[in-house]
């Protein structure tokens, strides 16, 4: 219990550090991929542990709410990525449902937890999110809105899984003459 402990402060300063490098569109998706074998030290897909989703879904909730996001849940390629919401999200960005339910074996303990614990759970196959977290290398990047910028933070590893943060920008067109910055000093 003393490891998962270790670990949830370890998320909650990461999400910290996030919320200082990044202003959050409300409403908008922030997806997390998380493998909970990898946080144990274990392989990808193997040691599935539904108390380590359970430790890390409160950190996440309350971060989310804090900056008005709703939260995505990523499940394994066993459902194909597709990922755990509330439906209310779904009808705000007229998300189509698929049907399944994520499980330890095939969705993964994060996103089989996240389900179990939402009020009206459903499932999507996509979305742009703004932001997210990838724990344990699970390739969040199919969900990011285009342009993703990684974020550095103190915080590398939740327990033994590598983290990867990202946040949004949108695109820069145009060639040499394009502005990108209102100058308000004329």
């Amino acid at each position: 219990m003393e490891a998962q402990n270790l670990w949830k402060l370890q998320l909650e300063e990461l999400l910290s550090e996030i919320a200082e490098q990044t202003e959050f569109e409300r409403g908008g998706f922030f997806v997390v991929g998380c493998s909970t074998s990898e946080v144990a030290g274990k392989r990808m897909g193997t040691s599935g542990a539904f108390e380590i989703g359970e430790m890390l879904y409160g950190p996440l909730k309350k971060f989310a709410d804090e900056h008005g996001l709703y939260l995505a849940f990523q499940g394994c390629e066993h459902i194909n990525r597709a990922l755990t919401i509330e439906r209310v999200a779904a009808k705000h960005h007229q998300l189509e449902p698929v049907t399944v339910i994520p499980t330890v074996d095939a969705g993964g303990s994060m996103s089989a937890y996240a389900y179990a614990q939402m009020t009206d759970p459903i499932v999507v196959e996509e979305i742009q999110a703004q932001a997210g977290i990838d724990i344990g290398q699970t390739l969040i990047g199919m969900h990011l809105k285009k342009v993703a910028v990684p974020l550095r933070t103190s915080i590398e590893k939740i327990g033994e899984a590598v983290v990867t943060i990202a946040t949004t920008r949108p695109k820069l067109i145009g060639g040499v003459r394009a502005v990108y910055e209102i100058d308000n000093k004329n």
